[in-house]
């Protein structure tokens, strides 16, 4: 144990300068002037704010539990052995519980978990009923996010012939979002009997997620004279002003990959709201998201290639999960996780699974940093 101790502590001791450092630079009007650099500071000093916490609580346990052991050695008083006792009993127990909390926190944490997130649903195989599913699983994402006092916005849609969407994306505005959301990306596949189906026959459809960290203004460069914008009107629920205000927004851009050296054409239509400067404020959003994620790729790529089972990963192709409806079943693939309360899961129940694939997560990075 008294090893394990000296480790950590000394793993920690490290971190002391540089949070004393940063507490002194987040104070220096030349960094506050520098937008980038003292955002990124600043989340620094909030991890090590966190760290230095445990850290304290972790020496004072290690002091007190040392202190007790001491007491009982020399203390005749059986009224304070027996407190020594308590005391020693109490740290002795807390001790492995903070050394588990320091090694989370020592772990490189993803730098983009703090970020909200942009939200991509698109039916996939099944036809109607894939369309169908991707409304269901949209709807269960707004209730998980309703349930934790985060904001939805929809920025483009464009419903199924018989329901449900062949493709909703939506912005997800509230605190550590994407660290929270980014496991959904993937392939999600439904066994039921579609509303479609005459012959009662189970079929089996899907529908894609992709979660994108939302980029901030400055972590992409877009040359903003480029962009070619269009103006069309957006077809809507009836009322006066559907068809007769030109508010949805269309933007062409050409982007190059610095990854790859490929000029793109990027599309992007934007028409939730009838103001005409917020949809183009949204879509300028979404083109620096999408520029983000492709410019990250390569971080992503390089994160699956060190891990051996990749629970939250870059390819979006993998099927993560199975919804079956005949057994009232959800499955995950990745962790092997199995539950049957697919209609409480259906309704936004669903924070132990993520709860699930982020213990397995963070046990794969603890061994990737040998801690």
């Amino acid at each position: 144990m008294a090893t394990e101790n000296n480790n950590i502590l000394e793993k920690l001791e490290g971190l002391i300068a540089r949070f004393e450092e940063v507490s002194t630079l987040i104070t220096d009007p030349n960094v506050i002037a520098d937008q980038a650099r003292y955002v990124k500071l600043t989340k620094e000093y909030k991890d090590l704010s966190e760290i230095m916490r445990v850290r304290k609580e972790y020496v004072d346990a290690l002091n007190g539990y040392e202190e007790a052991k001491q007491l009982l050695l020399t203390e005749s008083d059986p009224e304070m052995k027996e407190m020594a006792r308590e005391e020693a009993n109490l740290c002795e127990e807390r001790i492995p519980q903070l050394e588990e909390e320091i090694k989370l926190l020592l772990v490189p944490a993803d730098p983009q978990d703090d970020r909200n997130a942009v939200l991509e649903i698109r039916g996939g195989t099944g036809g109607d009923e894939a369309a169908i599913f991707a409304g269901d699983l949209f709807r269960m994402y707004a209730k998980y996010c309703e349930s934790k006092g985060w904001r939805m916005e929809v920025s483009s849609a464009s419903e199924g012939a018989a329901g449900g969407y062949k493709e909703i994306i939506c912005s997800v505005t509230g605190d550590k979002v994407y660290g929270t959301l980014k496991y959904e990306s993937g392939v999600h596949r439904v066994q039921r009997v579609p509303a479609t189906e005459t012959q009662g026959r189970v079929h089996t459809s899907a529908a894609s997620v992709a979660v994108l960290p939302e980029a901030e203004a400055f972590d992409v460069e877009i040359n903003e004279g480029e962009i070619k914008w269009d103006t069309f009107r957006s077809s809507g629920a009836g009322g006066q002003n559907v068809n007769k205000v030109e508010s949805g927004v269309r933007l062409r851009y050409n982007w190059r990959n610095p990854n790859t050296g490929e000029v793109q054409e990027i599309l992007i239509e934007c028409t939730e709201t009838r103001d005409q400067p917020k949809n183009k404020e949204r879509a300028l959003s979404r083109l620096r998201t999408f520029i983000y994620d492709k410019e990250h790729q390569k971080y992503i790529d390089d994160i699956a290639a060190k891990r051996k089972t990749m629970v939250s990963t870059g390819d979006r192709s993998a099927k993560i999960r199975t919804y079956n409806y005949p057994q009232g079943r959800i499955t995950d693939h990745r962790i092997n996780y199995t539950i049957y309360n697919l209609s409480a899961f259906m309704d936004g129940d669903i924070q132990d699974c993520i709860d699930q694939l982020i213990v397995a997560e963070n046990t794969e990075r603890m061994k990737e940093s040998e801690l």
